[in-house]
């Protein structure tokens, strides 16, 4: 009888399995129709050819839940992948998709941020200062981001979303750096900490250095997350843990809690300007959220080196796209 059982249960277990990833692979099949679907939407648009309303979002839904799922393999933020490719394959205004971009990557960092903090993985004392330096520099960069004209931004998003595939093609990651001795401003604003790595047990104690260094390059961060509405998340944790030293968890956390106090910064210069539209934010984060839950239960399944390559091409395929749009070719 309790073999019977067994099997039983184990049909369930394959059969939820089964069905996982076939919900996987038909939203992974369908982004390639919606984008198709977006492109010559743009074309119907030019020549005057009316188009019911609720292709848009339905469209966008779909594309967003496949970068949730995409985005949480590839240990990136949603708001990366989120802003080159709507800006690049769908006929709204770039300011709108950046604006729906932060509130992308700030609802992600909102969800994340407490259990972060209980478990100690984000710490207070690295990311009050870092994230005093970058929202105020991201309010700058929003403020002047929707002053320059679309297609100057646009060239931009370009580039510098090709710098992320550069960065992570070439980027290594450090699970606990070494650093023979923490620096002068570190030791004052007392930035180090304790925390117990949980796949061995290990306790670990951190500090770092370089902190002068890393807080300038974070100016820049902030003011290109305001600017280009991208979060931050790709740059934060190459400059917390290999320039400044932190432990690869606590770079993860700290900068995940980063983006819910640098992103709010920015969103709201958006807000005031107009430029949050229900029709385009509203989809995009139900697409992202509900890909993200798929993609957090086949993370341990998935091959790292295959989603990291998929990461990188896509980016690279949308910063073409973006760099092509902006210089209109």
């Amino acid at each position: 009888m309790f073999d019977q059982d067994n099997s039983i249960c184990a049909n369930i277990r394959n059969s939820r399995f089964r069905g996982l990833w076939t919900t996987i692979a038909l939203s992974l099949v369908l982004l390639c129709p919606a984008v198709v679907m977006a492109t010559e939407t743009v074309t119907a648009t030019t020549a005057a050819t009316p188009l019911a309303w609720w292709i848009w979002p339905v469209s966008l839904f779909i594309v967003t839940l496949c970068m949730g799922i995409v985005a949480v393999l590839g240990g990136i933020g949603g708001a990366v992948l989120f802003v080159p490719i709507v800006s690049g394959f769908f006929p709204f205004h770039l300011d709108f998709v950046r604006g729906a971009g932060l509130l992308v990557a700030l609802s992600g960092a909102l969800a994340a941020g407490p259990s972060l903090l209980r478990s100690d993985l984000a710490n207070l004392r690295l990311a009050i200062p870092v994230a005093l330096i970058a929202s105020t520099s991201a309010i700058f960069g929003s403020m002047i981001g929707l002053a320059v004209p679309t297609n100057i931004i646009q060239t931009f998003l370009g580039i510098t979303v090709l710098g992320i595939v550069a960065l992570m093609f070439t980027a290594k990651k450090s699970e606990l750096p070494e650093v023979p001795k923490a620096d002068a401003l570190s030791s004052a604003l007392r930035i180090y900490g304790v925390y117990t790595e949980g796949s061995t047990g290990q306790t670990v104690n951190w500090k770092i250095h370089r902190t002068p260094i890393g807080l300038a390059i974070f100016i820049i961060i902030g003011f290109m997350a305001g600017m280009f509405g991208l979060g931050a998340g790709w740059a934060n944790v190459p400059v917390l843990n290999l320039l400044m030293g932190a432990p690869l968890k606590i770079s993860v956390g700290t900068s995940k809690f980063l983006l819910s106090i640098t992103d709010t910064s920015a969103a709201w210069v958006y807000f005031n300007q107009g430029c949050i539209i229900p029709m385009i934010v509203v989809p995009s984060l139900i697409g992202i959220m509900l890909g993200s839950f798929i993609g957090v239960r086949i993370l341990k399944k998935a091959k790292p080196a295959f989603i990291r390559w998929m990461v990188i091409c896509l980016l690279a395929f949308a910063g073409l796209k973006a760099l092509q749009k902006g210089l209109g070719i």
